[in-house]
């Protein structure tokens, strides 16, 4: 790439992007939040079209000669991520882990033919390499979020690609599955290869990287070797402007400690399978409870319980504070905030993001009516808070993959909940951005609102939290007060 320019819903996002990446490198991408790292990605995949321009060039070298369109060499480049792991709901593309890693073969988007027994085969090989293969014959969104994305990256081996493009492809991965995405990248699978990768931590940046491309602003501060001290110097950079500060909260002490969540021998079948078994948990007002476990442990699907997604099957009970006969569930969700990756797929991409968190005052999905100058106001005041005002009119189409988690946070807190269910909140964030949300959700638990959050990250707990819950396939393996 030289001299390349990219706009989007008529604002730039790149300038003037100088890169040569060559065979057999493998670059780590960093930037702030809404730098442009995945728009650049999406530029060297060919999903987006640079701005024209008579100096700028976008060429692709392959088979010893050179390509000037994308579509060329298209199928030479596999892209594993976020969003892209998003269009299998977004889209509906419910068939088995197996015949999703043999699109990898085909190279298609859904499965076009029956694999052969051969193809069958290499495919189970592949999810064993991954770490997958009890996940063969499950549907593809019956799975978690971590467990989605081993069966993607087992369908990327398939697609044997010369290049592969991993956007912040280690969120939602537990540390075990983290090393074993790290090692498949190092295997003799990938020798030679060449892979971009973008990351925000420091714990999800590959052993093996080589090159740094650092990001501002969608303007290259740096592209070359990578050394520590660069990584370094480019994390610290990355990180946002630090929010207005706002007036302390004092927690507000109850003398009840009334239940807010209480379930009892529940058991949730999703497809026929049993992803919970026999919990019994009460959640009391005021307490902050950190979900962890494993990939496919179960925390999601606990969380979209208590949220009321999931129905707890005939024999055991979910009794939720203030939700009587009668009492429709949508006044309980008014005053939940909810934030989850299955939010960030299933939003409207054609809505402004002031509509997105005036959605949040409704528990709705989208608007299906104007909003009131009163809620515009509630809106705006919570995207100050996130420091995403000056985006309110914008689509959420425009914003980057981070952008909208905050987006979903001020969406969360618009209502003033008295409850807050996060499922991976701080997955696409960057550090500061990460550490000045995360001090809000302190801030929250400290004026006494209750808080369940799962977390793959020991570093994000909040240090107000007061229990954990420790999930091995559905079951509870450890509850109570947190373990120092």
């Amino acid at each position: 790439m030289d001299g390349l320019a990219l706009t989007r819903g008529g604002r730039p996002v790149l300038h003037d992007i100088h890169w040569h990446v060559r065979p057999g490198e493998r670059w780590l991408v960093i930037g702030a939040s809404g730098a442009g790292k995945t728009q650049l990605l999406k530029a060297v995949a060919g999903d987006v079209w640079p701005d024209a321009a008579l100096t700028a060039t976008r060429r692709y070298l392959l088979d010893g000669q050179w390509h000037e369109q994308p579509v060329d060499v298209r199928d030479e480049i596999a892209w594993l991520g976020p969003e892209r792991q998003d269009r299998y709901e977004r889209y509906g593309w419910n068939h088995s882990a197996l015949a999703v890693v043999g699109t990898g073969l085909h190279r298609t988007d859904i499965p076009l033919d029956t694999l052969s027994s051969a193809e069958r085969g290499h495919c189970l090989s592949l999810l064993r390499l991954t770490g997958s293969a009890r996940l063969a014959r499950r549907q593809f969104l019956t799975l978690s979020y971590g467990e989605r994305r081993l069966v993607l990256l087992a369908r990327a081996l398939a697609w044997r690609a010369s290049v592969l493009l991993l956007d912040e492809v280690a969120t939602g991965l537990d540390a075990v599955n983290r090393q074993r995405l790290y090692r498949v990248l190092e295997s003799r699978r990938f020798k030679g290869s060449t892979w971009i990768c973008s990351a925000h931590r420091d714990e999800d940046v590959p052993p093996g990287a080589d090159h740094l491309l650092w990001l501002d602003a969608g303007r290259v501060r740096h592209a070359g070797k990578l050394t520590a001290r660069r990584l370094k110097q480019a994390l610290a950079a990355s990180r946002e402007k630090p929010a207005p500060p706002r007036t302390p909260v004092r927690r507000k002490k109850s003398t009840t400690a009334r239940a807010v969540f209480t379930l009892r021998d529940a058991d949730v079948w999703i497809d026929e399978k049993r992803v919970l078994a026999e919990l019994n948990l009460t959640i009391r007002r005021g307490e902050c409870w950190v979900i962890h476990g494993g990939n496919g442990a179960g925390k999601s699907t606990l969380l979209r319980t208590l949220y009321g997604d999931h129905a707890v099957a005939s024999g055991g009970s979910i009794l939720r504070a203030g939700v009587v006969i009668g009492v429709p569930l949508d006044d309980f969700r008014a005053r939940t905030g909810l934030i989850a990756p299955h939010l960030q797929t299933d939003y409207p991409r054609y809505h402004t993001v002031q509509d997105t968190v005036v959605s949040g005052l409704h528990a709705s999905l989208g608007l299906n009516f104007r909003a009131t100058a009163a809620e515009c106001r509630k809106a705006l005041a919570a995207l100050k808070s996130v420091g995403m005002e000056e985006f309110a009119d914008r689509t959420l189409a425009e914003m980057s993959y981070g952008q909208v988690r905050r987006i979903l946070f001020a969406r969360a807190i618009v209502t003033r909940p008295r409850v807050l269910l996060l499922d991976e909140p701080f997955t696409g964030l960057s550090p500061g951005l990460r550490a000045q949300l995360l001090a809000w959700v302190e801030e929250r638990i400290v004026a006494g609102v209750t808080v369940v959050m799962a977390t793959h990250y020991r570093g994000e707990w909040p240090r107000h939290a007061s229990h954990e819950l420790v999930l091995r396939r559905g079951r509870i393996l450890h509850e109570g007060t947190i373990r120092r």
